[in-house]
């Protein structure tokens, strides 16, 4: 103790250089107590933060034995704090710098914080992300689809879409850039009747084709395995008609073809509309992600848990007029182009078995 005030007896001519800094600290503290639940109403809590309080809370008891918090520390980011600054990003899909200043904290806590929440939110995609499992769940998804434009033996809706990233670097870099010309992943998605993710891959470079994404899944393995037995998955011409994958007719002949692709098509929808819906809950997936690699996976799977968490929990959408720009790029995200084409209509595949069994039928009466 002596020392210390021998210290600053002798020090008198920084005094004031010491004040200032503290009082800079005090209000950094200030701004960092801001950061509560209690400091907005719903609405304004909605849209700053994309969740109710109430699905936010839900979400904490999920992550908080992930989000270590010295509480003898009082400087020290308590998970509901962390949660926050992970949320804000997500709803903002702006530079790091700026959720440091909304939450008085400095821009590497902002990059620890991000990591280690979108990391905990990442490791429950095996309870909130999944296909149909049982008998009853496939039935119940088949029905939902063809509630939508009478498809049949349909359980989810396949497309891949482009999440802008960052220049990764290095010599791999422009393996990144699609053929749009910006750097991107390319994640793949099977989507449900009400716009839930029920399968998601997101780990391929721009470049890389929807086709080969797929080819390369273990979701394919599966069908191919016959682990969901007759029923199948719909997507766009950027993909190979398989016997468990129906794509549209690229020329239509007959009205029994031009029939299936109306049906195909509006039952494929549920994936494109899925996309919007995602994006404009958490613009950053429409922005842009400017974070390491290995974080902007853990992130475009943590929206998704969040997108699928606020399904389940009927969750408002936000405003849309508020964010035009997130949309606009969302919109954006047209279907895959046709490079690879489509399998020609054989028995061997369900076009052909859907287009000879349901369609015709359907038309002739």
């Amino acid at each position: 103790m002596y020392r210390r005030n021998y210290f600053w007896e002798n020090n008198s001519s920084s005094s004031s250089e010491d004040e200032e800094s503290l009082q800079i600290e005090r209000r950094e503290y200030k701004m960092f107590q801001r950061i509560q639940l209690n400091t907005w109403d719903d609405v304004d809590f909605l849209n700053r933060f994309r969740l109710s309080k109430r699905t936010t809370m839900m979400v904490l008891e999920e992550i908080k034995d992930s989000l270590p918090c010295d509480e003898r520390r009082s400087r020290e980011l308590r998970p509901i704090t962390q949660l926050l600054i992970a949320l804000r990003y997500y709803a903002l899909g702006s530079f790091q710098l700026a959720i440091a200043d909304f939450s008085g904290v400095c821009i590497t806590s902002v990059h620890v914080v991000l990591k280690r929440v979108s990391r905990a939110l990442a490791e429950l995609s095996p309870r909130y992300i999944q296909m149909p499992q049982t008998q009853n769940e496939r039935l119940k998804a088949a029905k939902e689809f063809f509630a939508v434009a009478k498809f049949p033996r349909t359980i989810g809706a396949i497309d891949c879409t482009h999440i802008r990233i960052q220049s990764p670097g290095g010599t791999d870099a422009e393996n990144f850039r699609n053929r749009k010309g910006w750097f991107s992943l390319n994640v793949q998605t099977v989507s449900a009747a009400n716009l839930k993710i029920n399968d998601i891959v997101a780990r391929w470079q721009g470049s890389a084709h929807d086709q080969r994404i797929f080819n390369m899944s273990s979701l394919k393995k599966r069908f191919e395995d016959g682990e969901f037995e007759h029923f199948i998955l719909v997507g766009d011409s950027g993909y190979t008609n398989t016997t468990f994958l129906a794509t549209p007719f690229l020329n239509v002949t007959n009205a029994v073809e031009n029939l299936y692709n109306e049906s195909q098509i509006r039952t494929r929808n549920c994936v494109e509309r899925s996309y919007g819906v995602w994006k404009r809950r958490f613009p950053v997936l429409a922005t842009g992600l400017r974070c390491r690699l290995d974080t902007v996976q853990s992130v475009i799977v943590a929206c998704a848990v969040l997108h699928n968490i606020a399904i389940d929990q009927n969750e408002s959408q936000p405003p849309p007029e508020m964010y035009d720009f997130a949309n606009m790029l969302a919109a954006t995200d047209v279907p895959s182009d046709t490079l690879l084409g489509s399998a020609s209509a054989t028995t061997h595949n369900v076009r052909a078995r859907l287009v000879r069994s349901y369609f015709q039928p359907m038309l002739d009466s």
